[in-house]
């Protein structure tokens, strides 16, 4: 296993800084975030270009790969999280035209890992979106694997905020639907695991593993807090609203011992990245590093 980190908390940092403090404090991955350089998404944690994978030549990404490598440091993924489901088609085509490209180039940079969204509609049912993800997604899937890419989905149901409620904006959340995924697409796709997403949703950590253990091709290490007198406030009906709460890793309520315990009982091998979404650590580069060192003091004892 590699510890390292997903690198979208530092919007204003280059690539090759933050690069070479990951290194520096004895981490060796990074997952880069790769939203459009001429700007877009502006939600909390997305937006950071650290590539421009417009029309981003072999050499240069090459040179990125080589300078990283110099430092010790292994590209874990390439990552771009948008939700190719958006009701809007003129948004929609926007956000997969700039994923295709994410994807092209980490086929050219020889990166194998792309980390995005299947998506959703809010307002639709959970089976209506899958019957749009059949047609949406199998394009882009097709084009991952022509470029030698693996399309990782993640396991959020992105719905943090009133404009996600009540649906969410991604439905590759929970295990009904990840079957469908790896029927429909094989092993042209793979899952970027968080488990703080099954937090969210009290779903079994440990079964959860076992079942989709062996598809699982990138790790986001997350926590997250159950606010228990804002869950009795709302109830569970209120779908996170007001009583999660991310955490870095360890102040929250993921068991990280059974976590990592499964994980190599699958047979995992790969990188764990943190993802840094916790406000208590945020607003300077200083409390978001703090907030980084956090997580990987509680994480360095089970990555040999």
């Amino acid at each position: 296993m590699k510890l390292g980190l997903l690198t979208a908390p530092f919007p204003d940092t280059d690539l090759m800084e933050v690069a070479d403090w990951t290194a520096s404090v004895g981490m060796s991955a990074l997952e880069i975030a790769c939203w459009p350089a001429s700007g877009g998404e502006a939600r909390r944690y997305a937006g950071t270009s650290h590539i421009d994978v417009d029309g981003l030549t072999r050499d240069q990404g090459h040179e990125i790969t080589g300078a990283l490598a110099e430092k010790g440091i292994e590209i874990s993924g390439l990552g771009y999280y948008p939700n190719p489901l958006h009701p809007d088609a003129g948004h929609r085509d926007e956000v997969i035209g700039h994923l295709k490209k994410v994807i092209t180039a980490a086929g050219t940079m020889g990166v194998g890992v792309v980390n995005t969204f299947v998506g959703g509609d809010r307002a639709l049912t959970v089976d209506d979106n899958w019957t749009r993800a059949q047609e949406i997604i199998t394009p882009i899937v097709n084009h991952a694997k022509d470029s030698g890419v693996t399309l990782a989905f993640e396991n959020c149901p992105m719905i943090f905020s009133y404009d996600e409620w009540p649906g969410g904006h991604n439905i590759a959340y929970s295990p009904r639907i990840w079957r469908r995924i790896f029927e429909e697409w094989g092993d042209a796709v793979g899952m970027n695991f968080d488990p703080s997403h099954l937090v969210l949703q009290m779903i079994d950590q440990r079964r959860f593993i076992m079942e989709f253990g062996a598809h699982m091709v990138h790790v986001h290490a997350k926590d997250l807090m159950i606010d228990r007198d804002g869950l009795y406030e709302r109830g569970i009906l209120s779908a996170g609203m007001g009583w999660q709460i991310p955490r870095l890793c360890g102040l929250g309520d993921v068991n990280w011992s059974q976590f990592f315990s499964d994980l190599y009982r699958v047979g995992f091998d790969g990188p764990i990245i943190i993802e840094h979404e916790d406000r208590i650590f945020e607003g300077t580069d200083d409390k978001v590093k703090r907030g980084f060192l956090i997580a990987r003091d509680n994480l360095m004892p089970f990555i040999k």
